[in-house]
């Protein structure tokens, strides 16, 4: 980040009202301009569009930096909006804001969480690896929206500055990973957890509707012995547990917040006590238990807590896509697949093929799966490349977690209701596959040891005999002997945990 475009903040302002404070007015969002408008910047005048309330760096960021079609997630604009939000609350008590000024940067702060100024914020992924650009988009579209409130003239920059008013006691170094963080949070907590909960107990629940139903079990894709659909169904429910467990473990260190470290981590131009009381504040915006991080050296240096919960996505995507392929295996068919599961019958499968339909919602898992892999490993390689006190790859780093943590949530909620819930078992089949299977030749091994055993199951599979057929004919065990032994419904443990 270049020394001139980073926001530093002014000594305070004055902030003891006056008979001449402006007025907060009712002014309903937009602007009726057509055109253009001049904005200034340190290094001069940029003409801006007219009808949109951001100023001269965001246009310079969009002529320098228009690159493909990867925009800044909202996402992190909205939880730019707490930020600015508590930040002018600190402010205010600390007696550097007036009551007037305070009123319309929140006013502004609090559309911007709410969504209503989202078309304000233009910017592509590739920009300053600070994130310098997207946090002054944040500060010129509050300012001018604040003027706008007060009754001044946009562009001005007065009565309300983008540097000294709303970017008051803060850097973009220490500003923009603590919006990270809080977007990261509110996507975990408002959508990813509660999808992947609700997959866990669609899963549990149908664990045990069919804990009793013997199927045969496969290692290396080839014929095992028996287990239960319901025990099959129940480790996939567990691998889902588990990362949500891991995942609410990571998220653990997305709470501590780097606000307050300014610049470098030193807090350069802050008031004492700055971090914590923003922290505090943005804990109470958002109600979620946000801290002012320990050490803002590692909290700025870094980016080890995204690292860390973006591993923990990863975790997620690698379970989902063990279940999704299974399922897709187990409901191949629907005449020459393995044909144990009846998915729902979404949509036609092929534009030629009549008939045919696919397990699509696999297919989309799997694929999501993937995507999330590549996320991950662009996010742990932007992770590294840290330097002394600044990661400068964080557009990347928080576009890929948040691409990742909103497909594997949107994903799953498709994947539950349009696939999971709605599979049925085609019983027949796997009975019949129980029955064909030679590994039931295992119960026998302990009684006539494992080399008979062997010998039987190669002759059954060599002769095109039925196990029964080729353990009688090796004359190591009686039909009685077999009857009692070859159980497939003894042969399944008891319960989830094993021996």
């Amino acid at each position: 980040m270049t020394t001139h475009a980073d926001p530093q903040t002014a000594p305070a302002a004055a902030a003891t009202p006056t008979a001449a404070s402006p007025t907060l007015r009712d002014v309903p969002i937009g602007l009726s301009a057509t055109g253009s408008r001049s904005e200034f910047d340190s290094m001069g005048t940029v003409e801006v569009p007219a009808d949109h309330y951001w100023g001269a760096q965001t246009q310079r960021s969009l002529i320098h930096f228009s690159i493909g079609n990867d925009h800044m997630p909202v996402e992190v604009y909205r939880a730019y909006g707490y930020v600015k939000k508590a930040a002018a609350i600190v402010n205010h008590a600390a007696g550097r804001l007036p009551d007037w000024k305070t009123d319309a940067i929140i006013q502004a702060a609090e559309e911007t969480i709410a969504g209503k100024l989202d078309d304000n914020f233009p910017l592509f992924v590739w920009q300053t690896g600070s994130g310098t650009q997207s946090n002054m988009n944040v500060n010129e579209v509050l300012s001018n929206r604040a003027i706008q409130l007060l009754g001044g003239e946009l562009g001005t920059q007065h009565p309300v500055g983008p540097n000294d008013d709303v970017n008051m006691g803060q850097s973009s170094n220490d500003t923009f990973p603590t919006a990270m963080h809080i977007a990261a949070i509110l996507e975990i907590d408002e959508k990813l957890l509660p999808r992947a909960t609700a997959l866990a107990d669609e899963l549990e629940r149908k664990a045990i509707g069919w804990m009793d139903v013997v199927k045969i079990g496969r290692t290396h894709l080839e014929d095992a012995v028996p287990l239960t659909v319901g025990q099959e169904w129940s480790g996939w429910a567990a691998q889902i547990r588990a990362c949500i467990d891991e995942i609410e473990h990571s998220r653990g260190g997305l709470l501590e917040l780097a606000a307050g470290g300014t610049a470098v981590g030193t807090g350069l131009n802050a008031p004492e006590g700055f971090s914590e009381d923003i922290a505090l504040t943005i804990a109470e915006l958002t109600g979620r238990k946000f801290v002012t991080a320990p050490n803002k050296f590692m909290a700025q240096g870094s980016l080890d807590a995204m690292v860390r919960a973006a591993a923990a996505l990863r975790g997620l995507a690698v379970a989902l896509m063990k279940i999704a392929n299974d399922m897709r295996w187990l409901a191949s068919g629907p005449r020459t697949g393995f044909a144990e599961l009846l998915l729902p019958q979404n949509e036609p499968g092929s534009s030629i093929m009549p008939g045919k339909v696919n397990p699509t919602q696999c297919e989309a898992i799997v694929m999501i799966a993937i995507q999330v892999l590549g996320d991950d490993a662009a996010i742990a390689f932007s992770g590294s490349q840290g330097n002394f006190q600044l990661n400068a790859m964080r557009p990347v780093i928080i576009n890929n977690f948040l691409h990742s943590a909103r497909i594997l949530g949107d994903g799953m909620e498709k994947f539950l209701k349009f696939s999971v819930s709605g599979t049925e078992l085609n019983k027949p089949k796997i009975s019949s596959y129980v029955g064909e299977s030679l590994m039931l030749v295992t119960a026998l091994s302990p009684v006539i040891g494992y080399q008979n055993a062997a010998h039987i199951a190669e002759n059954a599979l060599a002769a095109g005999q039925t196990l029964k057929e080729a353990a009688l004919a090796s004359g190591h065990v009686t039909e009685q002997q077999f009857d009692s032994i070859v159980v497939p419904a003894s042969l399944v443990g008891h319960g989830v945990q094993g021996a």
